[in-house]
């Protein structure tokens, strides 16, 4: 049985709440670590980063930082093999991380924490989409500038020749900018990604979890026209295309947060307000209209 441990009391003052760094122990033994960004409420949001990244990166800290704020409880961790959580990096590895996913969540409902939504940026985009479509427990979804098809992109960081090259030797090398090894794809890395199926995901996702796509105009990591493919797939989706923005939203945090704050505190209020005439798990809300 998966034992989900918290760290020492390590905590971080500030006037609006208190951070603490947790520590959940994943299905492998490996422990996740995050920061509870808590705003005293037992509402929580949940932010998972992407491919090689870290809660660290601006877009989770932002949003965490605009969510307290507002008064709701943040947790942004890092998946196995990234940041400071323990494990190896692993090329694809989609399923391994909506299983750390689903250790996090079942951590804080043990907690009695409600999980009003789950956050993911570019390859966390796609974990959180994939925990829908697999749990059903999710009923609020944010995926920003996920990747639609994923056998695009792989060239871009392996080099054209990457089939001949894995067949040939077994695995390819990726090595940073200074020329260091970075992490090694083998063919079963690959098989891992190329099986992924995104759009049977989608379908899957149930009619009651309100899903908000956001995606920058100028994104050159993954193409907008991805975000498109997920408006066709899931049934009840809300699509925001930024103008201009990057893959990390660089100059466009702001207008980031504002969208995704909006739709958060929209579908809070309405659960709400229907919640003393359903049950959570089993309503269902008129399909939102995908929109450019």
């Amino acid at each position: 049985m998966t034992g989900l441990i918290p760290s020492a009391d390590k905590r971080v003052q500030n006037s609006e709440c208190q951070k603490r760094r947790l520590v959940v122990q994943n299905y492998h033994g490996e422990k996740l670590v995050g920061i509870l960004h808590d705003a005293r409420s037992r509402e929580l949001v949940i932010v998972c980063h992407g491919f090689q990244s870290s809660k660290e990166r601006i877009p989770m800290v932002n949003l965490a930082a605009a969510l307290e704020k507002d008064g709701i409880s943040v947790f942004r961790f890092d998946f196995a093999g990234n940041g400071e959580s323990e494990g190896s990096f692993q090329y694809g590895n989609y399923n391994r991380e909506v299983e750390d996913l689903r250790v996090v969540v079942q951590f804080f409902r043990e907690k009695r924490y409600v999980i009003t939504a789950i956050v993911g940026h570019s390859k966390g985009g796609n974990v959180v989409l994939l925990y829908a479509s697999k749990y059903k427990d999710a009923h609020t979804v944010v995926n920003i500038s996920g990747r639609f098809n994923l056998l695009r992109g792989m060239e871009r960081r392996l080099g054209k020749d990457f089939i001949q090259r894995i067949k040939r030797d077994g695995f390819i090398d990726v090595k940073n900018r200074r020329g260091e090894l970075a992490y090694r794809v083998t063919a079963e890395n690959l098989m891992d990604r190329e099986s992924t199926d995104t759009h049977t995901a989608c379908l899957l996702i149930p009619q009651d979890c309100k899903v908000l796509t956001v995606h920058g105009s100028m994104d050159k990591m993954v193409p907008a026209e991805d975000a498109l493919e997920f408006a066709k797939f899931i049934s009840n989706h809300e699509l925001c295309i930024i103008e201009d923005a990057d893959h990390e939203y660089t100059c466009h945090q702001d207008e980031l947060i504002r969208i995704v704050l909006k739709f958060l505190k929209a579908h809070q209020d309405k659960d709400k307000d229907t919640s003393s005439k359903q049950s959570p798990f089993t309503g269902a809300d008129k399909p939102i209209h995908s929109r450019i």
